[in-house]
């Protein structure tokens, strides 16, 4: 069993991004009475998705070993897309901050994280079993 396979550094960077994720509503919530300050979001599944791609749908095949592998990327250079969240309300200050919305896309983001850790966890078991029960 591989410690590092595709699937614990998928769950690795989906913890890495979520956390990103928690730190940028955390900063909108902070600032929502601040005039003219513009809510901002984190998307990070497309890309984490690519990266996997498990099925092989996602990605451009290389048939010929002089193609250049343009498709699903890797791990080493996911980036999430940070952008200023287009469906904000304006308020009278100027501010896009939905302070209710942030605060629920927070707990399902805290929930997704801790969901996310236990699968860390079951897979680590597993690996700690399977060395285990080869002794």
């Amino acid at each position: 069993m591989d410690v590092n396979d595709k699937t614990f550094r998928a769950l690795a960077t989906s913890l890495k991004f979520r956390e990103m994720r928690q730190e940028l509503m955390s900063g909108n919530v902070a600032n929502a009475q601040t005039p003219g300050y513009k809510s901002v979001k984190l998307d990070f599944e497309e890309a984490l998705a690519r990266a996997t791609d498990v099925d092989g749908q996602l990605s451009m095949g290389a048939t010929d070993e002089r193609h250049f592998n343009v498709g699903g990327g890797g791990f080493n250079n996911l980036e999430p897309e940070v952008y200023e969240d287009p469906n904000g309300v304006v308020s009278e200050n100027g501010n896009t901050v939905d302070v209710e919305a942030e605060m629920a896309r927070m707990a399902e983001n805290k929930i997704m994280y801790d969901t996310t850790v236990q699968l860390m966890n079951k897979k680590l078991g597993l690996m700690k079993y399977a060395i285990n029960s080869e002794k």
